[in-house]
C-alpha cells in the first residue's frame, strides 16, 4: 500500500510510532496518489489491561475531502477577486446578537487586522466618519424595515486617522413571515473614485467661473475704454497749469488700474491677448530669483534648481514673469517669520495613470517649475478654491485674491497646467506644467509697427456702444480721418452702399447684437477684397468665430487708448 500513498515515507515513520506506542490512540487522512482519501483511526486491543495487539479502521471521505478542497480553493480565488477589485464583503446578523463577520478584504479596507475587530456592529459604526454615521444608521435601519434598499457611499476614519470613500449595497435575507435574519452587504473603496470626480467637478467649476469672468470683462471694457480714452482727449485739450488737469489725470489712472483687474479676469478666462515668442523658462527663472531676492526681503531664503538643456516653451515671458511672482509673493505671505523658497525645474514625462490622477491634465512631455516654500500650508478646502478668482484668505484691502487666478489663466492659456500640494504645517508646492515647443518648429516673430499717428483716409466705423462709438469717432476725427459712423451691421451695410468707393478701412466691434461684426466684414470684403478691416473686441482670437478669414483682421484688444487706436489703424492702413 505504501507505494500508493502521497507521502509513503511520513506514513512509514508514523507506523513506526504507533507500534513502538501502542498504548496511544491515532487519528490521521491517508492520502493516495490516484486522489483518494481515507480517514484511519487506530486503537489498542486490550484484554483486560493487557494490550494484545492494535485495531485500524479505515472510511473513505474521497468525496466529502475533494469537496473541501473545492471549498477552501473557492474561498480562496473570492478572496484574491475581493482583493483585486477592492470589494470586500460582509454579513450582519439581525437575531439581536449584534454581530457582524467581515471578509478579509473589508479589514484591509477598514485597516482592522482580525485580531483587532470585536465582530460587533457597533464597532463598525464607530469606524464611520462622525459627520456620515447618522445617514449609514438611517439607511440600514430603512433597509432592515423594508422601506428601502440599503446602497449608501460614506468616509470611514480607520485606526491610522486617515480617511477613505467607501460605497456600500446590501440585501436583508427574511424568513417565512418577513421577519429580517441577516444582512448580507458588499463593500468597496472608491477613495480615488470620488477625488477624481472632486477634481473634474472643480474643473468643471473653474471653466464655468472663468467664462463669467471673461464676460464681465468684456463688458467692463467697454466702459473702461470711453472713460481712459475720454480723459486723454480731455488731457490734450487742457493746459499743464490748468487746475481740472489733475482731476483729469486722476481719471486716466483710475480706469488704468481697473483695466489690470479685467486683464487678470481674462487672463484667467484663458480670453486676454498673448504676446507669445519661443523662450527658455531657465532664463526667466533666473532672471525672477535675482529679482525675488529683493522683493521678498532678508528673512526669505531663495534657492534655484535648474535642470540643464530643457526644450524651450511657447509663450508670454512677461505672464510667465508674473506667476512666478505671483507665487512668490503668495510664499512671502504663508511665511511671516521668514523662510525658504525654491525654484525648480525639470522635463516631465507624464503618463495615462498620472494624467487621470491631475484631471484635467492630458498625457505628454511638459517642461515643469516647481514653487515650493517652507510656510504655514493649506486646508484641503483651501487648496480647491485658490485658484478661484476674488478668492483669498487675507483681510481686507490686502488681497485681492486676482494672483493665484492669474497664474491659472497664463497656464491654461498655452496648453497647460498648475497644481498645488500643501498640507497645513508643511508648506505648498505649486507645480506648473508647461507643452515645450516641438523640435521642428519654428518661432515667430512679432513686430509692431508704429506708423504715423494721423491721416485722411475714410474710416467706416461700426460700434453699439455709444459710448465707445462716439470717443472712437471724435479720436480719429481729430487726427485728420474722415468718419463714417453706424451702430450696428445692418447701418453699415447701408452706408456702404453709399460710399462703396471711398471707404479705405473698416473698424468694427466684433460682437454685436444681431449681424456681428465679424459677419459685417466679411460681406464687405465679398465686395472690396481689399478693404482692411480692425475688429475691436474685449476677447481674443481664441474665443471669436475667426476661421478661414484673411491675415487683414486685425484685432485691437479694449480698453484702448485714443494713442493706442491711431497707432493701429495707421499701422494697418500703412501695410
Amino acid at each position: 500500500m505504501l507505494p500508493q500513498l502521497e507521502d509513503a515515507d511520513a506514513l512509514a515513520a508514523k507506523s513506526r510510532t504507533i507500534w513502538e506506542h501502542p498504548d496511544r490512540e491515532v487519528f490521521d487522512v491517508l492520502r493516495f496518489k490516484d486522489g483518494r482519501v481515507f480517514e484511519r483511526c487506530v486503537a489498542p486491543h486490550r484484554i483486560g489491561s493487557t494490550i494484545v495487539g492494535l485495531v485500524a479502521s479505515f472510511r473513505d471521505i474521497s468525496q466529502s475531502a475533494h469537496a473541501q478542497q473545492a471549498l477552501e480553493l473557492h474561498r480562496i480565488l473570492f478572496e484574491k477577486a475581493q482583493e483585486v477589485a477592492h470589494v470586500g464583503s460582509w454579513v450582519a446578523e439581525l437575531d439581536g446578537s449584534d454581530r457582524l463577520g467581515w471578509s478579509a478584504e473589508t479589514h484591509r479596507i477598514f485597516g482592522v487586522l482580525p485580531g483587532q475587530f470585536d465582530g460587533t456592529a457597533e464597532t463598525f459604526f464607530s469606524l464611520v466618519h462622525d459627520d456620515d454615521r447618522a445617514v449609514v444608521r438611517a439607511a440600514s435601519l430603512a433597509a432592515v424595515e423594508g422601506r428601502a434598499a440599503y446602497d449608501v457611499e460614506h468616509r470611514i476614519v480607520r485606526r491610522d486617522g486617515s480617511e477613505r470613500w467607501v460605497h456600500e449595497r446590501a440585501d436583508v435575507l427574511r424568513g417565512d413571515q418577513g421577519e429580517p435574519i441577516r444582512m448580507v452587504g458588499a463593500v468597496q473603496d472608491i477613495t480615488d473614485r470620488r477625488h477624481l470626480e472632486d477634481q473634474l467637478r472643480h474643473s468643471q467649476k473653474m471653466e464655468a467661473v472663468g467664462r463669467l469672468a471673461g464676460g464681465i470683462a468684456h463688458d467692463l471694457n467697454n466702459a473702461l475704454t470711453a472713460i481712459a480714452g475720454y480723459a486723454e482727449l480731455a488731457l490734450g485739450q487742457v493746459p499743464d497749469e490748468h487746475p481740472v488737469r489733475e482731476d483729469l489725470d486722476e481719471i486716466r489712472r483710475a480706469a488704468e488700474r481697473a483695466s489690470s483687474v479685467t486683464r487678470h479676469m481674462l487672463e484667467f478666462s484663458r480670453k486676454r491677448v498673448l504676446e507669445p515668442r519661443v523662450f527658455s523658462l531657465n532664463e526667466i527663472v533666473m532672471a525672477v530669483a535675482r529679482m525675488l531676492s529683493r522683493l521678498l526681503g532678508s528673512d526669505i531664503e531663495v534657492g534655484t534648481r535648474l535642470q540643464p538643456a530643457l526644450p524651450p516653451i511657447l509663450g508670454d515671458p512677461g505672464h510667465v514673469e508674473q506667476a512666478i511672482i505671483n507665487l512668490a509673493l503668495n510664499a512671502r505671505d504663508a511665511m511671516p517669520n521668514g523662510g525658504r523658497l525654491d525654484l525648480a525645474t525639470r522635463f516631465d514625462i507624464v503618463d495615462e495613470t498620472s494624467a487621470r490622477t491631475h484631471v484635467p491634465m492630458t498625457p505628454g512631455r511638459y517642461v515643469v517649475l516647481s514653487v515650493t516654500d517652507t510656510g504655514h500650508g493649506m486646508s484641503r478646502e483651501i487648496q480647491n478654491r485658490v485658484f478661484e478668482p476674488f478668492f483669498t484668505t487675507k483681510d481686507v484691502g490686502k488681497g485681492t485674491g486676482l494672483g493665484l487666478s492669474m497664474v491659472y489663466g497664463t497656464l491654461k492659456q498655452i496648453g497647460g497646467f498648475v497644481f498645488v500640494d500643501s498640507e497645513v504645517g508643511r508648506g505648498s508646492e505649486f507645480s506648473l506644467y508647461f507643452p515645450p515647443v516641438p523640435a521642428h518648429a519654428l518661432p515667430a516673430a512679432l513686430a509692431i509697427a508704429e506708423g504715423k499717428r494721423g491721416g485722411t483716409e475714410t474710416l467706416l466705423v461700426v460700434e453699439d456702444e455709444a459710448a465707445v462709438r462716439t470717443l472712437v469717432a471724435s479720436a480719429l476725427g481729430k487726427a485728420g480721418y474722415r468718419v463714417l459712423i453706424a451702430s450696428s451691421a445692418e447701418e453699415a451695410l447701408k452706408i456702404a452702399d453709399g460710399h462703396a468707393a471711398d471707404i479705405d478701412l473698416l473698424l468694427t466691434d466684433a460682437m454685436m447684437p444681431g449681424q456681428s461684426g465679424i459677419d459685417l466684414a466679411r460681406a464687405l470684403i465679398s465686395r472690396r477684397p481689399d478693404l482692411p478691416v480692425v475688429l475691436m473686441s474685449g476677447y481674443t482670437e481664441e474665443t471669436l468665430p475667426l476661421e478661414n478669414v484673411e491675415e487683414r483682421f486685425s484685432l485691437l484688444h479694449k480698453p484702448f487708448t485714443p494713442r493706442e487706436l491711431r497707432q493701429r489703424i495707421r499701422e494697418v492702413l500703412d501695410r
